[in-house]
Formats: structure tokens, C-alpha cells, sequence
């Protein structure tokens, strides 16, 4: 059996504040801190141990992944950090307040923004500050690899070869592993393990902070999912239509 540990980063300033993130570099919170230190806990109450990390190269995310190590005395481990990892790109929505874009643009049409498989948001000029791309650490991507917005469907569709090329080696080796990522990256991953149908998968909730466990057969293919409490009791996850 093979065991994959995936983690939505703890609350972000911009998650506190209702604003569109994606690509944009923001800071935990006091609550996201505490929501990675309790994830640590989780983990360290049900007896994980790890061997390897995987991040994207987004602060908060890093952050949540080494409070959760720092507090398993695992900092030493080796963690691999890329760009495929990043949130959903949320194009010329970045930084705008989710509330006042309902009341400009409709619900109907925010919902459909956020929540479909394949409708992306209105795409940003990569000239424009807010689309984060001019970040040194994204200087070696390629024209085409550089968003303008992406739908859930684009975001899933960039995770999965870093997933192939990767992760699932380390996982083939034996390598208790553990992703440190965001609710997009995540359900792209939860999509492709699972199978959940693209009406579904859209409504599927990570919550911050809160360990999501899979335990793999030899082939990779899910056995058992389920959340860590902080007092290491596991949750069954169950992906449904509403």
C-alpha cells in the first residue's frame, strides 16, 4: 500500500479578506498558521511519518508545508517545489473582491466562473501587475505554459504531468509522500485519483489546513480517503452530487 498525504495551505490573508488569489503571492494569516500547525498535529496523532514534499512555488503554500514538517521534526526532508503545482490562475478577476464582482457581473456569472469545469475567467493582460507573471520565478516558462485565467479543467490539465513525472515515481519507491498545494491544484489531483465527474468536481471542498489522506494500491489507484482531525480521528471524504 502506498500513501499520499495532499493539504490545502492554511488560510491565506487574501482568503480572510473574500479576494480573488490565483497567482497572486499572499501571506498566511495568524488562523493559517495555526490551521498548518493542527494539521501537524493530525498527522502526528494517527502515527505518519514522511519521506518527501512537493509544493508549488506559491509563499503560502510553502509555509503551511514547513510548519506542518517543523513540527513533525522533519525539516530535513527533501521538498521539490514547482510552478504545477500553483493555484488556478484567476486571470483579470486576481485581486478583486469576490462580493463586489457578484454585484457587478451577476452571481450566476461569478458562479459560473468559479464554479464550472471549463469556463475561465476573463483573461488578463500578462503586462498587467496583477497577473504575477513578471515574477522572477516564473522566468523560465514558455510562452504558451504562461496563464491568462484558467478554468479548473486547464488547471488540473498542467498539475497532472508533474503528478506523472514526479510525484507517482517517489510514490512507486515506496516514499510516504505529502503535497502541500490549493483547493484548484488539489481537485485536479482528486479528480484524476477518483474519477469525479466534471459536474461534480467543482463542488468538491478542501478545506484549509486539514490533512486529506490516500491510501494507494500497488497500481495507484485509491483504496481508502479520508480528513485528519487534530486528534488523528479519520473522516471518510465522499465526493457526491448535490
Amino acid at each position: 500500500m502506498h500513501r499520499l498525504v495532499l493539504i490545502r495551505h492554511g488560510q491565506s490573508d487574501w482568503n480572510r479578506r473574500n479576494l480573488f488569489t490565483g497567482w497572486t503571492d499572499v501571506p498566511l494569516t495568524e488562523a493559517g498558521l495555526a490551521e498548518s500547525r493542527s494539521a501537524a498535529a493530525a498527522l502526528k496523532a494517527a502515527g505518519f511519518d514522511l519521506d518527501v514534499a512537493f509544493t508549488s512555488v506559491l509563499t503560502r503554500a510553502i509555509v503551511t508545508l514547513h510548519t506542518v514538517l517543523g513540527e513533525l521534526d522533519r525539516l530535513w526532508l527533501p521538498v521539490h517545489k514547482h510552478w504545477r503545482l500553483n493555484e488556478r490562475h484567476y486571470g483579470a478577476l486576481q485581486g478583486l473582491d469576490k462580493h463586489r464582482t457578484a454585484e457587478r457581473h451577476g452571481d450566476a456569472m461569478v458562479a459560473l466562473w468559479r464554479r464550472s469545469w471549463d469556463v475561465p475567467p476573463p483573461p488578463i493582460d500578462p503586462a498587467d501587475p496583477r497577473s504575477a507573471l513578471d515574477d522572477r520565478r516564473y522566468a523560465g516558462l514558455a510562452a504558451s505554459q504562461r496563464p491568462r485565467g484558467e478554468s479548473l479543467k486547464d488547471t488540473m490539465e498542467r498539475v497532472l504531468p508533474y503528478w506523472t513525472e514526479s510525484i507517482v515515481p517517489a510514490l512507486r519507491l515506496g516514499a510516504r509522500a505529502i503535497v502541500a498545494a490549493h483547493g484548484n491544484s488539489l481537485r485536479g489531483l482528486v479528480k484524476h485519483l477518483d474519477g469525479v465527474p466534471d459536474d461534480v468536481i467543482p463542488q468538491v471542498e478542501i478545506p484549509t489546513g486539514r490533512p486529506l489522506v490516500y491510501e494507494l494500491d500497488t497500481g495507484l489507484a485509491p483504496l481508502r480517503r479520508y480528513f485528519l482531525h487534530p486528534g488523528g480521528a479519520a473522516e471518510p471524504a465522499e465526493w457526491r452530487r448535490e
